[in-house]
């Protein structure tokens, strides 16, 4: 069973990109049934048994690699070979890599996807694209999918966000206090507070306040919403990009098994 690895900040971000790809997949490929997917690959983290890894728990699970697979990795010198400093979160992926490659020894793993909020931080993306350039070429192939969402996750959520009659007065009324449509430009929204006036312009909120608090609710808008508005809507996100990067890395290895 061939694995593609899964680093995220939490289970939400895990939810939401592993999703949306599976559908881009079915999307790409005419013979690939959502109930065959789990006959072809698993969605996994760095350790044995997990679905996902997040960030903030790399430097613990290259620790443990260390002391239970013997792993020893290469020594890090901060910079990539072009010897150029490693921006923001390169890094950490370089690190994530260099284990990854390490693990391929005993798993068949294919691909590693880095889904990241920026949280106005674009410099987070270079730095994960800086890793990925030094690792392209590398055997065994490795496809390196990112996934930056600009501003965070919540953005993509708004970007699939199709009202009810009962949802469209809420959204109305947002509209109105934003002076722009939150689900069409939602790259705008760009704090983190939770206090007036800026708390408006926080995406998780906006999101809460559409739906309620609802789970369900918030899948609904990358499950059910066609990928074609998700592709117009996604340009300033960063949602269009991760879409093509799923096309463009994805769908070759499924064709390929």
């Amino acid at each position: 069973m061939i694995e593609f690895i899964v680093i995220v900040e939490s289970g939400a971000d895990a939810r939401t990109a592993t999703k949306l790809a599976e559908r881009v997949l079915t999307e790409q490929i005419d013979w690939l049934e959502p109930e065959l997917i789990k006959h072809i690959f698993n969605w996994s983290g760095l350790e044995l048994g997990t679905e996902h890894s997040c960030w903030s728990d790399v430097t613990k699970i290259i620790d443990d690699a260390k002391d239970q697979l013997k792993y020893k990795p290469p020594r890090f010198l901060g910079h990539d070979s072009k010897n150029l400093s490693l921006k923001a979160d390169g890094a950490a992926s370089i690190k994530v890599l260099n284990l990854v490659r390490f693990l391929q020894r005993t798993r068949q793993i294919k691909a590693v996807l880095f889904i990241r909020d920026l949280d106005n931080q674009p410099e987070r993306r270079e730095g994960i694209e800086q890793a990925r350039s030094e690792h392209i070429n590398r055997q065994p192939q490795l496809k390196i999918v990112i996934g930056a969402a600009n501003p965070k996750r919540e953005a993509w959520v708004l970007n699939g966000f199709i009202p009810s009659n009962q949802e469209e007065r809420i959204l109305q009324e947002i509209k109105t206090r934003l002076n722009f449509d939150p689900c069409i430009e939602s790259h705008r929204l760009r704090s983190n507070s939770q206090e007036e006036p800026e708390r408006i312009r926080n995406p998780k909120v906006i999101v809460e306040q559409l739906t309620g608090r609802d789970m369900e609710r918030e899948q609904q808008c990358w499950e059910d919403t066609s990928l074609k508005l998700l592709r117009e809507r996604g340009v300033h996100t960063g949602l269009r990009a991760y879409i093509q990067e799923i096309e463009q890395h994805l769908t070759q290895i499924i064709w390929s098994e």
